[in-house]
């Protein structure tokens, strides 16, 4: 199990919680001094209060807690966030309300999840042809719907 270094940018900030023995992800709590209230389709950046030190080879991907995005509207709003193993500035959650009534969220409320994960670093080359496969050049839904 890697261990993530975490400073918090201020003392009130929340380290991250598993809500289980066999959770994916952490939580992550948003760090204000007042309620924020999210209009129907809009974002705002909600701090967290904490920088990371994600270990080589791994990234922390951040996502919606479920049932914040099932039952209330609110996900981040580039689906899922990237923290990188070199970046060490103020982790922040762009939370999105895709619902169409407004929406609260209270200090220190759990408002997504940071799964930390191993990845593949790919180079990439340019190539004239590449291999041909049965599917070819189909694509979005080009193998049926069932």
């Amino acid at each position: 199990m890697p261990i993530i270094a975490v400073k918090k940018l201020d003392e009130r900030a929340v380290l991250p919680t598993y809500g289980s023995e066999f959770s994916a992800g952490a939580d992550l709590y948003a760090l204000t001094d007042e309620e924020l209230t999210f209009a129907p389709g809009e974002t705002k950046l909600v701090r967290t209060g904490l920088s990371m030190e994600i270990p080589e080879g791994y990234a922390g991907l951040i996502y919606a807690r479920s049932g914040l995005a099932s039952k209330r509207g609110l996900a981040p709003a580039n689906k899922v966030g990237v923290v990188d193993a070199d970046y060490r500035g103020e982790v922040m959650v762009a939370l999105h309300n895709h619902s169409a009534t407004e929406q609260k969220i209270a200090p220190m409320e759990r408002i997504a999840q940071l799964v930390v994960t191993p990845f593949l670093k790919a180079s990439f080359e340019e190539r004239e042809e590449l291999s041909d496969t049965v599917r070819g050049i189909g694509g979005f839904g080009s193998t049926g719907t069932r």
